[in-house]
């Protein structure tokens, strides 16, 4: 026998004489209680904003649940979570567009989930039917323009960018990009495949260059006048006018923005940030909450004043800067069906030369 093992022995025989000579159901009165542990949520998210930081914190200091967040781009995190398997540690998944959501739900990453709260906060067409994702926030794709050379009614809707006077005029990002394989997603729910392939085909051959940058480039190559008409989100034009760089104001102020219909009085294309609970999350009910938190009215103004989206409560009030963008009615296309297109999108997009 050690020493150590000794001592421990010896202690132990100690403890046993004195627990003997006590009352064993008169705990000492001195005796402290045991800590209670601190709960973690671990968040994979595709989002990178100070104002999700503080809304974070907030959650944790009003709850005093522990908020792991892991940030990086949604299709990185996507394969981060394929290679844990079933010891992923995530529980919440937070990422910008339904077509990248569908991905995570698609590879058996996320779990379907009945709620009542989320379900009565979101509407139908805005989260998956089995509750495998709910959106948080809103976002528009639609058309930054050059309003000397075209006006909104030139522009009203979709298939107007397809048409001859637009050759030459249009900048867009790659066709991989999530935000265009949604779009696209909708526009063969409602056209077809074969017209949504002619429409693609014909935007190619109106380009004004090859698909390259984001969003925020395609509106400055507008006021540098290498086009005259960008497909972009919403949030994009925004920011832009709202920043504190002289520059990019005036870029903003060189071009205007419209929502375009599908055709007149079909809607427009609507999308979201949202969020959806892993497969691996252990504690549903807890992870459940923090969606809810989302969801107040708190939640919404953080999740939106700095990105400048659209709350998804019609109650909340819109980030400063979101007003300049014209009135829209939300097409009603469930969101689910930008994720099933996804990969007849890109086959489109292919075919059509949209690299």
């Amino acid at each position: 026998m050690t020493f150590r093992t000794h001592m421990i022995a010896s202690l132990s025989l100690l403890v046993g004489a004195v627990a003997a000579c006590s009352n064993p159901t008169e705990p000492a009165a001195d005796a402290p209680e045991a800590a209670e542990e601190t709960k973690t949520l671990t968040l994979y998210s595709s989002r990178h904003y100070d104002s999700d930081k503080a809304l974070f914190a907030m959650f944790e200091e009003q709850t005093g649940v522990n908020l792991d967040v892991r940030e990086s781009k949604a299709d990185q995190l996507l394969e981060t979570m394929k290679a844990e398997s079933d010891q992923s540690p995530a529980d919440i998944i937070i990422a910008a567009d339904a077509g990248s959501l569908w991905r995570f739900q698609d590879a058996g990453l996320t779990q379907a989930i009945s709620s009542e709260a989320l379900n009565n906060a979101v509407p139908a067409n805005y989260r998956q039917a089995d509750g495998h994702w709910y959106g948080m926030a809103r976002r528009l794709r639609g058309i930054a323009y050059d309003p000397a050379r075209w006006s909104a009614e030139e522009l009203a809707t979709w298939d107007t960018l397809s048409a001859d006077d637009k050759a030459g005029e249009i900048c867009v990002r790659s066709s991989s990009n999530i935000y265009n394989l949604s779009l696209m997603g909708e526009l063969i729910h409602r056209y077809g495949s074969d017209a949504a392939q002619s429409w693609a085909t014909a935007i190619v051959g109106n380009m004004a260059r090859n698909p390259q940058g984001g969003d925020t480039d395609q509106i400055r190559a507008i006021a540098a006048g290498e086009c005259s008409i960008a497909i972009v989100n919403h949030y994009y034009w925004v920011r832009l006018g709202a920043s504190a760089t002289e520059a990019d104001r005036n870029v903003a102020a060189s071009t205007s923005f419209l929502v375009p219909e599908f055709s007149e009085g079909s809607g427009s294309h609507v999308n979201i940030t949202g969020a959806a609970i892993a497969k691996t999350a252990d504690d549903v009910a807890l992870a459940e909450e923090f969606l809810t938190f989302l969801l107040t009215e708190t939640g919404q103004t953080y999740l939106t004043t700095e990105t400048k989206e659209l709350p998804l409560l019609d109650s909340s009030a819109l980030p400063e800067g979101v007003e300049n963008v014209p009135d829209f009615v939300a097409s009603d296309v469930n969101l689910e069906t930008y994720g099933q297109n996804q990969a007849e999108a890109q086959r489109l997009f292919d075919l059509a030369g949209w690299n």
